[in-house]
């Protein structure tokens, strides 16, 4: 067995530096090296599937893997929120939160909150889809991290928390997981207490919660011989001596063979949310997690271990798209798509997207987005545009980047400001953006051949931001005209 201490996205580690499936039995961390927030992982025969928060980038991916390290999009849950506000761009931040998936007799379950409209849950015979529409549970306000639990008996119970963290409160619900049963009973307070996963095993019920707040929190168990408590507490993973701040918010899972493994989270201030693996174990009917470096009875973050499954597969993120059929899963709409302005049919292998009036980038709603993956990344696509309306490549987060075509030329904007890069009527324009996360450097460029690339002014830096990590994509807003992208390309 490998195992090397921890290290992070520090400022020493070069831009190329390793994570993920390393090809010889081992994997190093982070496993995805992308903003999935919040992961929720279950296994299904020998089978994973994990859901993640989207807030308000619409569709909320599932997640597939038969290896437990290298995974790919299988499909989406939702198309649109159809609530106030949501096609007017005001949700930033809202939308869905610490979502929970959970297989029950021939089903697949995913439950989560949004701050301002309630509890919502869909259901799938196959992680692949079709979901069905999402089912309004309850109309509430702050209310987050719903995880359902069909107990053996059948009875249904659904634990949850409150907006700022805490308490865990725990309600029952009806067999078929659309309705609660009663207003629900607190059965722990602690320091910033959330995101409660069940399990069951050996007659305790489990509450798997993170605690002390994302970025310097850690991982706790709760345990019962009664759903309702008195709740047994033990801290069982913490940052120690590691680089690996906050460990906490994620799930433990088994394999066939019988070994265990916790996935959680780590925030980073570039990338977002990045998924860490832990290898677990039980001890006196209590889950330990990673390695207990520093000697003092709580587990901490490994770097590097031996891979839970050796299993041959293909399974990749999917970062590419030529537009030839239908958009890619990774693809994810900001807000409400309005689908009468956006097509793979008009121009056939394009993907069309037709203006609406917006005042800069971060308003506009024809903006689609991918999540960036890995250190270092460069994404490149081939732009069309017409009539009144500016169309280009983004990179966005806490701020919003985009080149592209507009009225004038050629041009830049930041969030703040326009600027002509050139002047003149431009039908056609390669763009690029690099981003190096490590560095915190990211570039825009342009290129009238495809071949030769210019670097727009210098490169900038980028933050996470509205609880997502950088992401980049394509757009177009105006008052008239078209534009046609005929490919996009993400490598890392």
């Amino acid at each position: 067995m490998l195992f090397v201490a921890s290290a992070t996205m520090a400022s020493a580690i070069p831009a190329d530096y390793p994570w993920g499936d390393q090809g010889n039995g081992t994997y190093i961390n982070p496993v995805l090296n992308a903003d999935f927030s919040d992961p929720d992982v279950i296994r299904v025969g020998d089978k994973y599937y994990m859901v993640a928060s989207d807030f308000h980038y619409m569709g909320m991916q599932v997640l597939e893997s038969v290896d437990m390290v290298n995974w790919r999009y299988v499909s989406q849950i939702y198309s649109r929120i159809d609530e106030p506000g949501w096609n007017e761009m005001k949700h930033y931040s809202g939308g869905s939160w610490a979502p929970a998936i959970r297989y029950h007799d021939g089903l697949y379950y995913v439950y989560f909150c949004t701050p301002d409209e309630g509890l919502y849950m869909s259901t799938a015979k196959s992680p692949c889809g079709p979901w069905a529409p999402l089912h309004l549970v309850k109309r509430v306000k702050k209310w987050e991290d719903p995880c359902p639990l069909w107990d053996d008996d059948g009875q249904a119970y659904l634990a949850r928390s409150n907006y700022g963290a805490g308490p865990i409160i725990v309600h029952k619900m009806s067999a078929d997981g659309k309705q609660l049963l009663d207003e629900g009973v607190t059965v722990y307070t602690g320091p910033v207490a959330e995101g409660p996963k069940w399990h069951k095993r050996n007659g305790y019920y489990y509450l798997l919660i993170p605690e002390g707040g994302v970025c310097c929190g850690w991982q706790t168990v709760l345990r019962s011989k009664n759903i309702y408590g008195p709740y047994e507490k033990r801290v069982v993973l913490e940052q120690g001596s590691t680089d690996v701040n906050g460990p906490h918010q994620g799930s433990l899972v088994d394999t066939p063979d019988g070994s265990w493994w916790f996935y959680h989270f780590q925030e980073t201030s570039v990338i977002g949310r990045v998924v860490h693996l832990q290898p677990a174990r039980w001890v006196d009917d209590w889950p330990l997690m990673g390695v207990d470096i520093d000697g003092n009875g709580i587990g901490e973050p490994v770097y590097a271990w031996q891979k839970p499954l050796n299993r041959p597969n293909d399974y990749a993120l999917q970062t590419t798209d030529d537009f030839s059929s239908s958009l890619g899963l990774q693809w994810q709409w900001n807000h409400n798509p309005e689908d009468s302005h956006w097509s793979l049919d008009e121009h056939k292998g394009w993907l069309t997207l037709k203006p609406m009036p917006a005042d800069s980038l971060k308003n506009c709603r024809n903006m689609l987005a991918q999540k960036v993956v890995g250190y270092k990344s460069e994404s490149t696509t081939l732009l069309r545009a017409e009539g009144n309306c500016r169309a280009g490549l983004f990179c966005i987060g806490k701020w919003f980047h985009g080149i592209g075509i507009g009225p004038e030329g050629i041009y830049v904007e930041d969030g703040k400001e326009k600027r002509i890069i050139k002047r003149g009527k431009i039908k056609k324009l390669w763009l690029r953006v690099s981003n190096d996360c490590v560095r915190n450097e990211h570039q825009l460029y342009y290129s009238v051949d495809g071949k030769r690339f210019t670097a727009v002014e210098s490169p900038f830096p980028m933050r996470w931001g509205y609880w997502k990590g950088i992401r980049v994509g394509v757009y177009c807003y105006g008052e008239s005209g078209k534009a046609e992208f005929d490919f996009f390309n993400q490598t890392f």
